[in-house]
């Protein structure tokens, strides 16, 4: 009878190692930057978010005035959103005359973004 070992090598461990430590220090910069990515790309949604909003409540107000709110500061603009503005994010106040658009600056507050989004101002 012959006797069979079972297991893998000190040399095939470490070269299973050596491969997955190669992976891992090319993967590892790409996820790291996705975070950047993401609250970028989060700010560009709020900001397209009230810019919708406000033309929405332009075109509903405009159709019926006792309906949608009336926007004569930048800072308004929070409230035209379904829930108010996203919790980390701050509008700078400006004044909006009516029928004017303006563009306001909109900042996220953990990383210091800011962007610029169109405001309608209406009475």
């Amino acid at each position: 009878m012959r006797n069979t070992q079972q297991g893998f090598t000190l040399i095939e461990l470490v070269v299973v190692i050596v491969i997955l430590g190669i992976l891992a220090a090319t993967a590892l910069p790409k996820f790291v930057d996705v975070s950047t990515e993401a609250r970028a790309a989060a700010l560009q949604g709020v900001v397209g978010g009230i810019s919708s909003a406000s033309a929405i409540n332009y075109g509903t107000r405009k159709a019926a005035p006792a309906k949608g709110v009336v926007v004569d500061n930048c800072d308004d603009a929070g409230s035209l959103m379904q829930g108010g503005l996203a919790t980390g994010y701050t509008i700078a106040a400006a004044a909006i005359a009516a029928d004017a658009t303006v563009a306001c600056v909109v900042t996220q507050t953990s990383g210091g973004a800011t962007a610029n989004t169109q405001i309608t101002g209406i009475l």
